[in-house]
């Protein structure tokens, strides 16, 4: 699995990050041409050598043309510029989701719903190109898996849209805690390194990564230089690229967790679909025995950390529940792809899991089958054995 890994020693901004997925490989112009098609302008990308202390890296810059004054964009705004990018749905969502976060936690800073959020630095071109090229960036160089270093405090002031703030900014320090990531002092005797990790980092990477490093084979390392000279700190992001060494892939998930006693049993059908549409890994229901020797469930919700709110709100509205149990874990997965071909019956889909690369399993997905056997009137007992043994055939295994 490719995988990448942010060593935020120095602190992280979001032209660090592009910076870094451009010294590592990818090409300026398989960057700004996708970006091109959001529907904003004034801008262009620029990428050029540079250095912090005895550090040699790449700068990249989204240069602003003119002296154009930046609308105040709500979240909304932002996620209709998003959605207008021709680039993967994949990438969409990415970039979406880190702006939803962001949102949150300027809403919660402020007081106000997050409906009524107003970007002031984060929503201006920059910041909306910074985070849609950098989940752009790491589907362009096929990362898999995003892990990141703990995060450096910094110190001192700095001076925003809304006056002097103290660093870390609210909006940073509210992202990093709404994610449960690490968060480190800045390191010693390296005074006055002011601001180290900005909003637009924090979203990203609150976001996208898992706070811990990976065990991997390492292929490439990239420099995205920051705008800041330091006397002592070189002002770069570090960025790992290679394969993660382990037998699959190791992920942060959370398990959210409600006994229920009271409801009408027709809403359960109902809420696990819906759950499953918005995104939960998986849903179940364990029955037990509760106070006053009533039966109930137990509603279990298998997410990942980028799901939380939205399945929380659900599972909140739609039961009888007044509270939810949440647990954070770690799922280890077997690598796993989904591979289409043409069988003796019609176009089907299965599904390969794999172990350190040798295929272990391979199963026929459902919806295929089902399609498969009413339109040939066979079993789906039959229609799997003739897919699997066909998949098997196609694909050389045993």
């Amino acid at each position: 699995m490719n995988v990448a890994y942010f060593d935020c020693f120095a602190g992280a901004s979001g032209d660090m990050i592009l910076g870094a997925l451009v010294d590592v490989g990818l090409a300026l112009d398989d960057l700004a041409r996708p970006l091109a098609t959001l529907p904003v302008q004034g801008y262009h990308l620029e990428a050029h050598p540079a250095r912090r202390g005895p550090i040699a890296g790449t700068k990249v810059d989204v240069v602003l043309e003119g002296n154009r004054r930046q609308p105040r964009r709500t979240l909304d705004d932002v996620l209709a510029i998003i959605a207008q990018g021709d680039f993967p749905q994949s990438v969409r969502e990415r970039a979406a989701a880190v702006f939803r976060r962001l949102a949150a936690a300027e809403g919660k800073v402020h007081g106000i719903p997050e409906a009524e959020v107003h970007f002031h630095e984060v929503g201006a071109v920059d910041a909306i190109v910074d985070v849609v090229g950098a989940a752009l960036g790491l589907h362009l160089l096929g990362v898999e898996a995003v892990y990141a270093s703990p995060l450096p405090a910094g110190d001192g002031l700095i001076r925003t849209a809304h006056g002097a703030l103290p660093v870390p900014a609210p909006a940073t320090l509210e992202l990093i805690a709404l994610a449960k990531a690490p968060l480190r002092p800045s390191p010693p005797g390296h005074g006055g390194v002011g601001e180290m990790v900005t909003p637009t980092a924090a979203a990203l990477l609150t976001t996208l990564a898992a706070f811990r490093q990976p065990e991997m084979t390492l292929e490439r390392i990239g420099y995205g230089v920051g705008t800041r000279e330091h006397p002592t700190l070189p002002n770069v992001l570090r960025l790992w690229l290679g394969q993660e060494a382990s037998i699959g892939a190791s992920r942060e998930v959370l398990l959210l967790e409600t006994n229920i006693d009271d409801m009408n049993p027709e809403v359960y059908g109902y809420l696990l679909e819906r759950l499953l549409e918005q995104g939960a890994y998986d849903v179940w229901l364990t029955p037990v025995q509760m106070k006053k020797n009533r039966p109930g469930a137990v509603l279990s919700v298998l997410c990942a950390p980028d799901r939380q709110a939205v399945l929380l709100e659900t599972v909140l509205r739609e039961t009888s529940t007044l509270g939810v149990r949440i647990h954070t874990l770690r799922r280890q997965e077997a690598e796993r792809e989904i591979v289409r071909f043409t069988s003796s019956l019609g176009e089907v889909a299965v599904k390969v899991k794999r172990l350190g690369g040798q295929t272990v399993g391979l199963s026929p997905e459902y919806e295929d089958c089902r399609r498969l056997a009413l339109a040939h009137k066979l079993p789906l007992r039959e229609v799997y054995r003739r897919v699997e043994a066909e998949a098997r055939a196609q694909l050389g295994l045993r």
